[in-house]
């Protein structure tokens, strides 16, 4: 690889942001931002390069060595932007969520049509085997967005299962780690915590997402070596499949009450027509074009470097 310069660690710094961003938001996957901007299989391939070797490095004190071989300016560079973005995100989106939701996830499905469109070009040949991995990534994508969300725990134990499960999540593209915390019914801890800066809780978030990293890591750079082809037709099926969690439009079936919070827990998608209220048509197409835009650009920039 060639030696990057400081621009180069400043752009996968923005990247990084931008996939926080998307994690960030219940149904947008950060694994597609990386994707689609280029740094996806260095980004698994290097989570999946740590081993007892990397960590004897360290323990010998041969930092240089332990650094070069850790990539360690790339996960620098990346996991800051990746934890800024993030922290601070949550709370904007949290409020775009409850206060302008058709707006934002009309937004995010143009991110997420343009991914299929990348997705799609990376399969040199669609056969029937592409197809039918394609159809099950379809099905798996979708019966996830239709899981009830489970009642929230505040067992550190069950939290630190939570975390490995959703950090494996949020390197996939198509799956949303944040969508998958709500399932498990620890989105509220989480945010909770990192609102109130209860260290131990963050700690314990931290810990998880790492044990879960390192190992779901390596299964990964492992189809992507062995299937890369069968693997990017599964993730396509995933982002196809996550559409029914974004389509901004939808009519709310059932709902639950905490306290003085009224929270959502069973709607169906309708057509814009359909919408009951504004259905803010002419800014949702304005404002999905322009999520579709800014893949459709980090994929040409990608491509040029």
């Amino acid at each position: 690889m060639k030696a990057r310069k400081l621009v180069d660690y400043v752009l996968i710094g923005l990247k990084g942001m931008a996939m926080g961003a998307a994690d960030a938001v219940p149904g947008v996957s950060g694994g597609t931002i990386a994707l689609v901007s280029g740094i996806y299989e260095e980004l698994v391939g290097t989570i999946g390069n740590i081993n007892l070797a990397l960590l004897k490095l360290l323990l010998q004190g041969k930092l240089k060595d332990f650094w070069t071989k850790a990539n360690g300016n790339f996960v620098l560079a990346l996991g800051a932007g990746v934890l800024v973005s993030y922290v601070t995100f949550m709370k904007l989106a949290k409020y775009l969520l409850e206060n302008h939701p058709i707006l934002i996830w009309s937004f995010f499905l143009g991110l997420i049509i343009a991914s299929i469109w990348y997705m799609g070009k990376q399969i040199p040949k669609w056969n029937l085997s592409s197809v039918l991995f394609l159809i099950l990534g379809i099905g798996l994508g979708y019966f996830l967005t239709t899981l009830p969300s489970s009642e929230a725990s505040d067992n550190q134990l069950y939290f630190f299962i939570c975390a490995a499960i959703a950090i494996c999540a949020m390197i996939l593209p198509g799956i949303s780690g944040t969508f998958i915390l709500i399932l498990l019914g620890a989105y509220s801890t989480l945010s909770t915590a990192i609102a109130d800066l209860d260290i131990k809780k963050i700690l314990i978030f931290v810990s998880g997402a790492v044990i879960g990293l390192l190992s779901f890591s390596k299964v990964l750079k492992w189809l992507l070596n062995k299937y890369k082809f069968q693997t990017f037709a599964v993730l396509t099926g995933l982002i196809i499949g996550s559409i029914n969690q974004v389509w901004p439009w939808k009519k709310v079936l059932e709902t639950r009450t905490y306290g003085d919070k009224t929270v959502v827990v069973k709607d169906i998608n309708v057509w814009p027509s359909a919408f009951e209220g504004d259905n803010q048509l002419l800014a949702a197409v304005i404002l999905a074009i322009v999520g579709f835009s800014i893949i459709f650009i980090l994929e040409r920039t990608a491509s040029k470097k």
